[in-house]
């Protein structure tokens, strides 16, 4: 065999080989690196119960009787920090939950509105059960959302265990409480539903300076006590905001006797705090309310 025969084999050789090794590699199952497995799913690790969850703005502090999440939002980064709940009486009381959520609009537009030194932490709906009976949702909504009839709205005062969470906290707690001339559940004991749990591991947590929660609908600026007098902060608070947004300030509710109200909670635990009734079951009365919220945010800025 002559030199060109031998020179056009072995180029045909190499050519052959290389074809070869280009389909190899691009049939061959890929290797697995250290830490990977072949399957396309990683497992995620379940949350540690009962810790809020966060995401640096919001914060899943529990879960209502009926599955639902219960969710805080967080605006500013300062140490002093103030509470403000919407939602407690569910659907029968939705503007409750709606004003929050206005409050929430607001800050979202003006950062700066919240001092330095301060942090605002909004729970718009306590009860997300009682909501999502009358709205269809636990999340945000409009007031074109909610049904004409105020009939309607009743049966979502209660959690999914029926139980009035304002009857459920552990101040003159009574497993039948009253509303206006209605006897209603206040649970097994107190705490006993998972929305008022979730707010005390809250408040025994974060330990926030002062706490607004809404209610309607007496229209009127309410004070906390469970039997140690008001607190002089609490009384400073219900004057603040009352002058301010024009609303009434009262040192007591005493319509009638109120059993395991969260605010007379608050107070026993010496936690400044106030009841805000707005003055009916529709209107959020933003504009008062705002001035209000604007009173409490100066006093206690640095």
């Amino acid at each position: 065999m002559n030199k060109t025969i031998i020179a056009v084999v072995a180029v045909v050789v190499i050519i052959l080989i290389g074809i070869g090794a280009y389909f190899f590699t691009k049939t061959a199952p890929a290797p697995v690196t250290s830490g990977e497995t072949a399957s396309s799913t990683v497992p995620v690790p379940e949350a540690t119960q009962g810790t809020a969850q966060s995401d640096g703005k919001t914060s899943v502090i529990g879960t209502s009787a009926g599955g639902n999440a219960i969710t805080a939002y967080h605006y500013g980064t300062g140490d002093a920090e103030l509470l403000f709940v919407g939602g407690i009486h569910g659907g029968y009381e939705w503007n409750t939950a709606l004003v929050a959520y206005q409050l929430m609009d607001y800050l979202d537009a003006h950062p700066d509105a919240v001092p330095k030194n301060e942090k605002v932490t909004v729970i718009p709906v306590l009860n997300p059960d009682g909501l999502e009976k009358v709205v269809g949702t636990t999340g945000r909504f409009s007031a074109s959302d909610v049904p004409s009839s105020q009939a309607a709205t009743v049966p979502g005062r209660f959690n999914a265990n029926t139980v009035d969470l304002n009857r459920n906290f552990d101040c003159d707690w009574q497993a039948e409480g009253t509303w206006q001339s209605t006897k209603v559940s206040g649970g097994t004991s107190a705490f006993s539903e998972p929305e008022s749990q979730a707010v005390k591991s809250y408040v025994e947590a974060q330990k926030p300076m002062a706490v607004v929660v809404w209610y309607s609908s007496a229209g009127g600026v309410f004070s906390s006590n469970c039997h140690g007098g008001v607190l002089p902060e609490t009384a400073t608070l219900t004057k603040l905001f009352a002058d301010a947004s024009g609303y009434p300030a009262h040192a007591s509710f005493d319509f009638y006797a109120i059993t395991g109200d969260m605010v007379n909670w608050l107070a026993k635990l010496k936690v400044p705090a106030i009841s805000v009734l707005l003055t009916n079951h529709t209107d959020t009365e933003w504009d008062k309310n705002w001035k209000g919220i604007s009173a409490v945010l100066n006093h206690y800025a640095e």
